[in-house]
């Protein structure tokens, strides 16, 4: 007799190669329409699986996980960050908690950069023209940005993500500088032409662009509060494709509003989808609906590990990526 497949309830849609996969191996109940599923659903869904994959969306907490019951054996996110999810109380109920790191760090680094540039440049105001039927012809001072060589990029999480942007970034002409929990390897200093700054106060106030590519943790929730915020020279920019809660938003747009920070390329929000009015109004802010990883490789490769740390998991082992609180 063959062995019971596993029970997997997927949240959100994810791309048909992978749901045709899942189907394959598991016994799978796919999302359908890709809609974001409530308290209630998740709750239910936690309590007839044994395998849950969820996603940046799908707000996991202790409550939740201890109505789960017995049944549930892994939460196999699909994205790298699991802020959304109470790691350590999953972990004290038996329930494993893995995550699809690596995948999707070429797609990030290049939409900092596109920030970067959609700010320095000026781009979404000249497309505005354009499409409004506004643009009547060159002229010597129109559209003035800012040249990207030259600058200094102070990258705050000097993880993947963070060397990957910084190597762009240097193919640009721009001076690194960074600030991480800890120092990276020599080897990569080198090769980035990288400084480092144990002081992220003395790092932020000397640079013309700062890139947040950290994680959201407790230790790093409003790190660029209103006091660092201050800091900054009245012409830098700030970038970020990693979580909305390291900025303090209401902070943020009020220094923006008195031209006290040049200008901000957002991907992320501190409150998701509710983002801050204000923030929409200024001609010196680039806001993207957190598509920085959204290409269909990375996608599909972010379904390909969910699916190998779901196999590897019924094949008696230890999950790949797994996560642990230590990590976080």
């Amino acid at each position: 007799m063959p062995a019971r497949r596993l029970s997997v309830v997927v949240t959100r849609r994810l791309p048909e190669v992978v749901e045709t996969r899942m189907k394959e191996l598991f016994d799978v109940d796919l999302r359908d329409p890709d809609d974001r599923m409530g308290r209630d659903d998740l709750v239910a869904a936690m309590q007839r699986a044994d395998v849950l994959v969820p996603c940046v969306t799908d707000m996991i907490d202790a409550g939740m996980l201890a109505q789960a019951g017995q049944r549930l054996k892994l939460i196999a996110n699909y994205g790298a960050g699991v802020d959304h999810i109470d790691v350590a109380s999953a972990r004290q109920r038996g329930i494993l908690v893995s995550n699809t790191p690596g995948v999707l760090t070429e797609d990030t680094a290049d939409m900092t950069m596109a920030l970067m540039l959609a700010v320095l440049r000026r781009i979404p105001e000249g497309l505005a023209e354009m499409q409004a039927g506004e643009w009547r012809g060159w002229s010597p001072m129109a559209h003035l940005g800012h040249r990207v060589g030259g600058r200094r990029l102070g990258i705050l999480g000097m993880g993947r993500i963070g060397q990957a942007v910084a190597r762009r970034a240097r193919a640009f002409g721009m001076q690194i500088h960074y600030h991480n929990r800890r120092r990276v390897h020599a080897a990569i200093e080198q090769e980035l032409e990288a400084t480092y700054w144990e002081s992220l106060d003395q790092m932020i106030a000397r640079m013309d662009v700062i890139s947040i590519n950290c994680p959201h943790t407790p230790s790093t929730f409003h790190l660029l509060n209103a006091r660092r915020l201050r800091l900054l020279k009245p012409t830098a920019v700030i970038v970020n494709t990693s979580r909305g809660e390291v900025i303090d938003e209401n902070a943020l747009t009020r220094g923006l509003r008195a031209a006290e920070i040049g200008g901000a390329g957002l991907d992320v929000f501190e409150h998701g989808a509710e983002i801050n009015p204000r923030l929409r109004e200024l001609p010196n802010v680039v806001l993207l609906p957190h598509m920085g990883s959204a290409t269909i490789e990375g996608r599909v490769e972010m379904g390909e590990k969910v699916i190998l740390n779901i196999k590897t998991f019924a094949d008696g082992h230890r999950p790949p990526d797994l996560v642990v609180p230590g990590m976080l």
